[in-house]
């Protein structure tokens, strides 16, 4: 049983290596239901956390969580002390702490760029977790811990890369870095920008304006008349007369 929960870890873990850029030591994020059921199974995490992924593991957590299960009192109190062992990662609620649940989530927004794993026993966390890309999800079973299959989100996100529909998101952080390197950003913005220039005249407004050609005919002047008569001659009406002697 051991061998197969091995073999299934060692596949779920290759999917995320080769897919999302997973390395270790892996970061584990570990919320307060997680520690609990942990101490229930009599589970110790740090020792058998990294013999299951086979790797090198970082354990955190969150002053949410922290605060959470302070404020549970007396009832999870040694979940509360195993927690605390843990490193605590800023997660930007020290002036307004909120649930464990809606820390974590803002913990792995934006595609998750700190590659965190999310180990915890909220059925609902878990649910919102299956419902973004590239999120590794552990739970305990049955006194183990357990790496579960990549979601169905993860897959389909996957898929869509292969096809070429999408860009694999270290590409994007590669090509946004470089255009902040570069200066490109700021040199395309302002090639956008289009500037107005001076408008003059419009050429064809300056065009002259061509004349009517009237359709009445021109009568030719009187001086062209006069040698138009000059030019007639007069014909001889008939036979010359004869001259007497």
């Amino acid at each position: 049983m051991k061998i197969t929960r091995q073999k299934h870890a060692k596949k779920h873990l290759s999917f995320y290596k080769h897919n999302f850029r997973f390395r270790e030591p892996y970061q584990v994020l570990v919320d307060g239901t997680f520690c609990q059921a942990a101490l229930k199974n009599q589970i110790q995490i740090k020792e058998q956390l990294p013999k299951y992924l086979m790797g090198e593991v970082q354990l955190c957590t969150t002053h949410c969580v922290i605060k959470e299960l302070e404020s549970l009192g007396k009832e999870v109190y040694g979940a509360k002390l195993i927690a605390q062992r843990f490193q605590a990662r800023s997660c930007g609620h020290s002036q307004s702490p909120v649930g464990g649940s809606a820390c974590l989530l803002s913990m792995v927004a934006d595609d998750n760029p700190h590659h965190y794993f999310i180990a915890t026993q909220d059925h609902d966390l878990a649910n919102k977790v299956k419902k973004r890309a590239g999120i590794p999800l552990m739970f305990i079973i049955q006194n183990t811990m357990v790496l579960d299959k990549p979601s169905p989100k993860s897959v389909a996100h996957v898929q869509a890369v292969q096809a070429g529909q999408l860009l694999p998101e270290h590409h994007k952080h590669s090509i946004e870095h470089l255009k902040d390197e570069q200066g490109i950003a700021l040199v395309t913005e302002r090639r956008g920008r289009k500037r107005k220039r001076v408008g003059g005249p419009n050429p064809l407004s300056c065009l002259r304006k061509k004349k009517k050609n009237d359709s009445k005919p021109t009568r030719p002047a009187p001086e062209q008349q006069k040698k138009k008569r000059k030019r007639k001659r007069n014909k001889p009406s008939g036979n010359p007369t004869p001259q007497t002697a």
